[in-house]
């Protein structure tokens, strides 16, 4: 194996493109670290760029049509990032259309190399990197793509040609991977076991994870449809009985559990405790569900909700006990089976939980475990055994999840985070309000779906505001989730810590300031081999700033002044995501001005974002959601199939 790394498009015209997933500062951390790592190895590096000459007004045909000028030769669009610019022994190629290869002083380079193997990053995945990509494949080329180094300005697109290059012309892995892999070329090439250290201590390995793929998803899909056969046939109050007898043992086991979840993705055990309190509420509401019976409709029909089958769920590690219980127990009390992919952190709290189902007495084979990481999830979801699916994670991944359920026309829930907003306005308690957001941000270091990303507050409260946060956010416990005390543990890892970390550094260019109340108290965190980082509070980010408009999913909330109300809801939604919002005020219009206009899934007054009870419907609008919502109504809606019947019983 000898091989080149291969950068292509990455300039500003294209990083700049509306709607690119991942966000492009992401985008560019990722590649710089991918740069940074190669050429430390001493392998060859290669720049692929566009570069349009406006005197000959050599642009693709498309462009012309549109009137699009980008990456003209010489100017700033054309020219890349700083930490992506060519070193002067680096040989660039410059293209006019997508392919790298339409370049003949790429071959010329790639022969003088003697490379074999190509590593691609770049934008857009659907267009240049996909076409570079298939025209190394017929010139002999090993290529590998780094799955979190190419961006995607459609990224439904993008996930269908990863599909289809993972079949034929590439394989895809995360950077860390490709530098591990190119450090040590002499290790086979097939993915080995995942390793998940301690969040409290990442130099302690606390467990491995198999990364298992097509034989084991076919092998637990059909185990589960067997069970699943029985299970549908068992009487709905007996599929009640067993899924009570589960909330019991979760109640048993709570302090237990939150020990284990301390452990194994920091959470404090405060809050563990409360999320297997939850859990073992979610299996009750849930267990109601499985006597419902059939309903007439009009004098000869009636109809009833059927099971779907076996339903595929893919969990997160945040919540790793009562988010997949949230799915699997209505899943069950309707009459389906489960095939059931973990996070990879979340792997060792899913087998304990398997237990405690078998032990409540559900059958054997009817919530099978398949484990790994993305590679698994696609493997479980693109089953011909699995017959809907039922996801909690990130944008990306509800893409994927979006093209494989779509191209095989099974049913998909889909809940894809956050990017909350809480209105902070007249009238309001500014010290409870500060004390709340600060609560909701912040507790287990902002690593919930719910979690207070952003504060809108009136320009007239804005700084009395920020100085009851950051004495709220100051007498918050940071440090060992194992304390009972403690509101703020961990990141779950080193690499969230430091994708944090960036996030902060580059909103601190174009913020008013940056506050971090913990940030000189040296034995607050504990351990500083564990993933902490301070609870920070930007204040005045820029609305199109990174920080503002992505999901930062860590300790880290942002402050905007708004003037006016109209100028405050349209702050709140100014971002893709639309999971929940709140709204801190005095008497007034603002509530049926907020009720009337705020585009979320759930809205609270007088309350942080974070947090959702048992009985409501928990599902985001616009980018944070798909399919119906999971719990209450939505739990019928999505694991049951509406099925007519005419005739007499």
């Amino acid at each position: 194996m000898r091989p080149a790394l291969l950068l292509v498009d990455l300039q500003n015209d294209f990083l700049g493109a509306a709607g690119l997933e991942p966000e492009a500062s992401l985008l560019v951390r990722h590649a710089a670290r991918l740069l940074c790592g190669v050429r430390a190895l001493g392998f060859p590096v290669i720049h692929a760029v566009t570069s349009v000459d406006p005197s000959g007004d050599d642009r693709m045909p498309h462009w012309k049509a549109a009137g699009t000028w980008k990456c003209v030769a010489g100017t700033r669009g054309a020219a890349s990032p700083p930490e992506l610019s060519p070193s002067g022994s680096e040989t660039v190629v410059s293209k006019t259309f997508f392919s790298a290869f339409g370049s003949p002083d790429l071959d010329a380079a790639l022969a003088r190399s003697g490379a074999d193997t190509l590593v691609l990053a770049g934008v857009h995945l659907h267009g240049c990197v996909r076409a570079t990509a298939l025209d190394a494949y017929p010139r002999g080329f090993e290529v590998w793509i780094a799955e979190d180094a190419v961006g995607s300005d459609d990224p439904l697109h993008a996930a269908v040609t990863r599909r289809y290059l993972e079949g034929r012309a590439a394989r895809f892995a995360p950077v860390e991977e490709l530098l591990s892999r190119l450090s040590d070329l002499g290790r086979a090439a097939a993915p080995g076991a995942l390793v998940h250290r301690s969040p409290s201590d990442t130099t302690r390995t606390l467990f491995t994870v198999p990364v298992e793929g097509t034989a084991e998803a076919a092998a637990a899909a059909g185990a589960a449809r067997e069970a699943g056969e029985r299970w549908r046939c068992v009487p709905g109050r007996e599929r009640a009985a067993r899924l009570e007898a589960l909330a019991r043992r979760i109640d048993d086991e709570a302090g237990a559990l939150a020990r284990d979840l301390a452990v194994d993705v920091g959470k404090p055990t405060r809050m563990g405790e409360a999320e297997a309190r939850r859990a073992a509420e979610l299996v009750r509401t849930a267990a109601a569900l499985s006597v419902e019976a059939a309903r007439p409709a009009g004098p000869s029909s009636s109809y009833r909700r059927a099971p779907l089958g076996v339903v595929a769920a893919v969990t997160p590690w945040n919540n790793p006990i009562a988010i997949p219980l949230g799915k699997i127990a209505p899943a069950l009390a309707l009459g389906n089976a489960v095939v059931w992919k973990p996070a990879p952190p979340g792997t060792r709290l899913a087998s304990r939980v398997r237990e405690l189902a078998r032990e409540a007495g559900l059958p054997e084979g009817l919530v099978g475990i398949v484990t790994g990481d993305h590679r698994a999830a696609a493997a479980v979801m693109n089953d011909p055994g699995v017959d809907a699916v039922t996801l909690t994670g990130s944008s990306v991944a509800g893409w994927a999840a979006q093209e494989i359920c779509a191209r095989r026309r099974i049913p998909l829930q889909a809940e894809l985070g956050g990017n909350n907003g809480s209105i902070v306005w007249e009238g309001a308690d500014l010290d409870r309000a500060a004390a709340l957001v600060a609560l909701g941000a912040f507790a287990f270091a902002g690593q919930r779906c719910t979690a207070n990303r952003r504060a809108i507050v009136h320009a007239s409260l804005f700084d009395r505001f920020v100085e009851s946060l950051e004495g709220a956010v100051g007498a918050l416990a940071w440090g060992d989730p194992m304390d009972p005390a403690t509101d703020v543990g961990p990141l779950i890892s080193v690499e969230a810590r430091d994708r944090v970390a960036d996030a902060v550094a580059r909103a601190a260019g174009d913020a008013e300031r940056v506050v971090a109340p913990h940030a000189e108290r040296t034995s607050a965190a504990g351990s500083r081999r564990g993933a902490y980082h301070p609870p920070t509070i930007v204040v005045g980010a820029d609305p199109r700033s990174a920080i503002v408009q992505e999901e930062t999913f860590g300790p880290v909330l942002v402050l905007q002044r708004a003037n006016d109300f109209d100028e405050a809801l349209a702050l709140l939604d100014g971002v893709r995501q639309g999971l929940a919002a709140s709204l801190f005020s005095g008497p007034g219009p603002w509530r049926s001005e907020f009720d009337r206009v705020a585009r979320a899934g759930i809205l609270k007054w007088d309350a942080s974002t974070a947090d959702a009870d048992a009985f409501a419907p928990f599902g985001g609008w616009k980018a944070s959601g798909l399919g119906p919502p999971e719990h209450g109504p939505g739990n019928a809606e999505f694991y049951g199939r509406l099925q007519a019947i005419y005739g007499a019983p």
